[in-house]
């Protein structure tokens, strides 16, 4: 499915551009208009082309080393353009090559922010408003060692949540394939030996037996389940009714909803202290924050909220009637209105709320482990108890 480029203003008068995979151009314009935005144009990416191969992991790396390499040359006085050859030097492939788009329109006279926001996929809204916000005060070296620190905190926390999944996952894989190859080849060997013997099988053993037969012969189901999974991700990846979907499952999970709460408050609070931290206004701040947030149930609230604080409300009650963020964020945020610091406890709140995400994760982590040695020593065990009491039958008829 091809990626196109759009253009669009919403109802409340704000710009909004981004990519977006659809079936056609008219396709994705008739989706922007039922989310009720003005579609300006529709383009196809070239940039999806040439990068849409590429690992998100190395892209965020290779960016964030672009950022640390900007961060460290501007404060020494290197002219812009030469900071961003500089820079060039440290990435490859499709990042090295959206930096050289961005040197070329910033040699023309473009600004740097709007120069970044011509490549969504590599620089994401926020960091082109923390950008711009830089811009606005003077201060652009300033917003690239706060999007360093941004970025590696993000790179910090997303690499201990994914060493706490490692091993569960591994686990579930091998019980997997341990108990598939019981099925499939373990069981099918005895299906003679047991049939053939004339004596009573136990209930147990005529179970597996059945569930081995009819494995066997509904093994292309079970072949087409994984390209069925990978279709229903891809819809939930795709479409804004399937990324709504996942949203609503995930957050509706026992210990999973609680570990998605963390997650987005710790990013709403430290994107929006991060914009604060670097001149730009609490709306323009919320607005920028609203783009840097994918989940579209929590981007809905973060519109609300946006929409409460432009009619007069504090961000404290805004947050205070969210069902979705913890009420510690509204408190914290109340605090810092009360001493004139919002900007430092957002940054506090997103490290608590960070620290949680982190504690749940390895709570998450260390209650599956467990629970599927469990699950899966106790499929074993009945299948190897079963033949055992199949087979010990025989050998008791035999004596007869």
């Amino acid at each position: 499915m091809p990626t196109y480029a759009y253009d669009a203003v919403s109802s409340a008068g704000k710009r909004q551009r981004g990519l977006e995979s659809a079936a056609s151009s008219g396709a994705l314009s008739r989706t922007l208009e039922e989310r009720g935005l003005l579609v300006l144009s529709v383009t196809e990416s070239s940039e999806s082309t040439t990068s849409g191969g590429g690992f998100k992991f190395g892209r965020r790396r290779e960016v964030l080393e672009v950022t640390r390499a900007l961060a460290a040359l501007l404060p020494v006085g290197m002219p812009l353009s030469q900071a961003l050859q500089a820079a060039m030097g440290v990435t490859s492939g499709d990042v090295r090559a959206a930096l050289h788009e961005v040197r070329n329109k910033v040699q023309r006279g473009d600004t740097l922010s709007s120069a970044l926001e011509e490549h969504p996929s590599f620089f994401s809204p926020i960091y082109v408003g923390l950008v711009r916000a830089g811009e606005r005060s003077g201060a652009v070296d300033g917003a690239f060692a706060r999007l360093a620190e941004s970025l590696e905190r993000e790179e910090a926390l997303r690499g201990r949540v994914l060493s706490a999944a490692i091993y569960p996952i591994l686990l579930a894989v091998a019980g997997t394939v341990a108990i598939a190859v019981l099925l499939f080849f373990v069981l099918p060997q005895f299906v003679g030996l047991l049939s053939g013997s004339g004596a009573k099988l136990p209930a147990s053993t005529s179970f597996l037996l059945s569930l081995s037969g009819l494995l066997h012969r509904f093994w292309p189901v079970l072949v087409l389940a994984p390209l069925g999974l990978v279709g229903a991700l891809t819809w939930a990846q795709t479409t804004d009714e399937g990324r709504r979907a996942l949203s609503r499952l995930m957050l509706a999970l026992p210990l999973v909803g609680t570990l998605r709460r963390y997650s987005l408050s710790a990013r709403f609070a430290r994107m929006a202290g991060v914009l604060l931290g670097g001149g730009a206004p609490l709306l323009t701040a919320l607005d920028d924050t609203i783009d840097s947030i994918a989940d579209p149930i929590a981007k809905d609230d973060a519109m609300r909220i946006r929409t409460r604080v432009r009619d007069g409300s504090s961000l404290r009650e805004a947050v205070a009637e969210s069902v979705l963020f913890p009420a510690l964020l509204a408190q914290l945020i109340g605090v810092g209105e009360e001493a004139g610091q919002l900007r430092t406890f957002l940054m506090k709140a997103a490290d608590i709320f960070e620290e949680r995400t982190e504690r749940a994760t390895q709570r998450i982590a260390a209650l599956a482990e467990p629970a599927m040695i469990i699950v899966f020593g106790a499929i074993v065990a009945f299948v190897a108890l079963s033949l055992l009491q199949a087979i010990y039958g025989i050998n008791a008829n035999s004596f007869k």
